[in-house]
């Protein structure tokens, strides 16, 4: 299977770390602590952090005592990770399209917008069939999600950062099937760009989630719309985050 896609170059990319260097660590990683709360996972459960950069979620999560992987397209996102690991903490380059290891984690996490980046819903059912497969009998999947509707709406549609010698320009646009970002780089010493590079991700609704989840054996038991895991309102929510459950085996 190609692992070509405008995400394999971006993500990949010293500017894509650049620009997200100052991410919300404090916010991400409260999440975590209410997203176990809630699970309840029994002590060294194993999980499987699919899309994981540069594994602060899967430390994060390993930090509670379970067992963890983390998996990541991107090579340089797991040359990084991996400096991190240890007994019971490891970090492997893989295609969430494809299964990495079929029924062996108790919970797998697609965490903040890791998802949605295929150009066709083929592509997405395939990712969510190989979460799935990953998972053992009952297993969990937890998967974190944009709300469309409120960002299709959000009036921050262009915006320019410094960080270091770097300008990133960035605007907003949708159509009837994606959100996009464009991201150009500029030297801010020449003024000479860089690079452009642009985020596309596919804009899913819970029902067009709920027909994936259900083709792939999986049920969405819980909604959550945002990371203090507050009830989903479509219409309100800054998030759509699912917990779905891998049917039993009759």
């Amino acid at each position: 299977m190609s692992k070509k896609g405008w995400f394999s170059d971006w993500f990949n990319s010293s500017y894509y770390h650049k620009l997200y260097q100052h991410r919300d660590d404090t916010e991400a990683l409260q999440f975590i602590h209410n997203l176990i709360a809630y699970l309840k996972p029994i002590p060294h459960a194993r999980m499987l952090d699919i899309a994981c950069g540069k594994g602060r979620h899967s430390k994060a999560l390993f930090d509670k005592g379970f067992d963890v992987t983390g998996i990541d397209l991107s090579p340089a996102s797991i040359e990084a990770a991996s400096s991190m690991k240890t007994n019971g903490l490891t970090f492997s380059c893989h295609d969430m399209r494809e299964t990495f290891k079929a029924n062996y984690f108790d919970y797998a996490f697609n965490f903040f917008t890791s998802f949605g980046y295929f150009d066709t819903n083929d592509q997405h059912q395939l990712a969510i069939t190989a979460m799935a497969a990953n998972l053992k009998e009952s297993g969990t999947l937890v998967l974190d999600y944009l709300n469309v509707g409120v960002i299709e709406s959000s009036t921050d549609a262009h915006a320019v950062t410094q960080i270091d010698t770097f300008i990133f320009h960035t605007k907003k646009r949708h159509d009837n099937l994606f959100l996009f970002k464009e991201i150009k780089v500029v030297d801010a010493v020449s003024s000479e760009v860089l690079g452009v590079f642009e985020e596309r991700v596919r804009k899913y609704s819970l029902k067009d989630f709920t027909l994936f989840m259900q083709n792939a054996g999986l049920e969405i038991v819980e909604t959550f719309g945002n990371y203090q895991l507050h009830a989903y309102q479509p219409e309100l929510s800054d998030r759509l985050i699912m917990v779905a459950k891998k049917h039993s085996i009759s």
